[in-house]
């Protein structure tokens, strides 16, 4: 790709923010012994292609040198940076779809200094791609829908962890006050499924439409798990498009290492047409708590979430299909045998559990299988609060789209 093209358009991806912040992000850079990236990054913003790649190259490195929580955030920031300049000339030479790749990874991998940059570049460059896309409406192709699937109980207990569905199945309400929300459950630690409280939100129609997500959100990339869960020895992650994405929960698709997951993933922040299909319930400010996280969790059936507890109040929206969940207090945190250190997943504490209730080693912990617990399946268009500190493990019964509020 010719640097001299890029020169000669007009219309040109705007970078206020870098260009304000450059000088300082380069310093911070240096003193961090990025000498290398500071060179490429000059010549970048020259209107160099190849350093440009170079740079983002060389911030990818740094991303990958160690442990997550241990990468400088600078290096972050030098990856929006790369992005940047890389998605420009792309969009410069009218490759949208490569440019929204390119930003996509700036915002999933890259810092926040830059973000309003990112953000609105995706813009630009989505508006841009869905003007030159062929109109699919046009080319009289089968609507593409996510059917309600009807579940078998018995074929359900089958595959659900011992004992499932013969305790205390978790109590349901229907359109539920705030009122009574804070007074029945949230002060008292309770969880509760919320019925009839999300028939307004666009989503509940519009994710049904694959074509419809396919055509808002195709081309963008994803963060995705394959694997039976994350504590499995072959589970790793992949970036693919959510077109791909789509594909593979339409058809089922598992590798030899397990279904593809889009878990805990903040969705909405990175795409914004999909942010507009869902509302906040007002539950979330409950106790005048603050938002904490909004995530998306898509999958086919079997997806899986193994026991673990998270440290904020948690509202599980199921927009698409059915979730099994089973739940147990705090108070039995002993008796299920937690890791003795936290593990950091999304910047986010997330307690995890030694033992696997899909195939639980009887010997090894003999006091699980006789503790009392909550469960239930969490059909579409319900909610389930999860109280803090509550463990929970979850399975996917069908193709499911849900979305987890987490507030403080």
């Amino acid at each position: 790709m010719a640097a001299a093209n890029a020169g000669d358009v007009s219309d040109v991806l705007e970078t206020p923010l870098l260009d304000a912040e450059r000088p300082n992000l380069l310093q911070k850079i240096s003193e961090q012994g990025g000498y290398a990236y500071v060179s490429m990054a000059v010549l970048a913003a020259a209107g160099d292609f190849r350093a440009a790649e170079a740079a983002r190259e060389m911030a990818w490195e740094q991303l990958h040198s160690g442990p997550w929580h241990s990468v400088l955030p600078i290096w972050r920031d030098a990856y929006s940076m790369a992005c940047l300049h890389v998605a420009k000339f792309y969009y410069a030479n009218a490759d949208f779809r490569e440019a929204l790749r390119v930003l996509d990874l700036g915002l999933i991998m890259g810092g926040m200094v830059l973000r309003k940059d990112l953000d609105s570049a995706v813009k630009r460059a989505s508006a841009k791609e869905s003007s030159l896309r062929v109109s699919e409406e046009a080319s009289g192709k089968a609507e593409c829908r996510i059917i309600r699937e009807e579940l078998d109980e018995a074929e359900v207990l089958e595959i659900l962890p011992k004992k499932s569905l013969s305790c205390e199945i978790v109590g349901k309400r229907s359109a539920l006050s705030l009122e009574g929300f804070l007074r029945d459950y949230f002060m008292t630690g309770t969880p509760i499924i919320i019925s009839d409280c999300m028939a307004h939100w666009p989503a509940r129609t519009k994710w049904h439409d694959m074509d419809y997500l396919k055509r808002v959100a195709g081309y963008r990339t994803v963060p995705v798990e394959v694997g039976r869960n994350y504590l499995h020895p072959e589970w790793k992650q992949e970036l693919i498009t959510f077109s791909q994405f789509l594909e593979r929960i339409q058809s089922n698709d598992c590798t030899s290492a397990g279904p593809t997951y889009l878990a805990q993933h903040p969705l909405f922040d990175q795409i914004q047409e999909l942010r507009k299909d869902i509302i906040i319930p007002d539950y979330c400010f409950a106790g005048g708590g603050e938002l904490r996280s909004l995530n998306a969790w898509f999958g086919p059936a079997g997806t899986v979430t193994p026991l673990h507890h998270d440290p904020h109040h948690n509202i599980l929206a199921q927009v698409i299909g059915k979730k099994y969940i089973r739940l147990y207090p705090a108070s039995l945190s002993e008796e299920l045998y937690p890791h003795t250190e936290s593990m950091l997943s999304n910047s986010s504490q997330k307690m995890m559990l030694k033992v696997d209730l899909e195939n639980i080693d009887e010997k090894e912990f003999p006091k699980v299988q006789e503790l009392e617990f909550m469960d239930c399946i969490l059909e579409e268009g319900e909610m389930l609060y999860i109280p803090p500190k509550w463990w929970h493990y979850v399975r996917s019964l069908t193709k499911s789209l849900s979305v987890s509020f987490w507030w403080s």
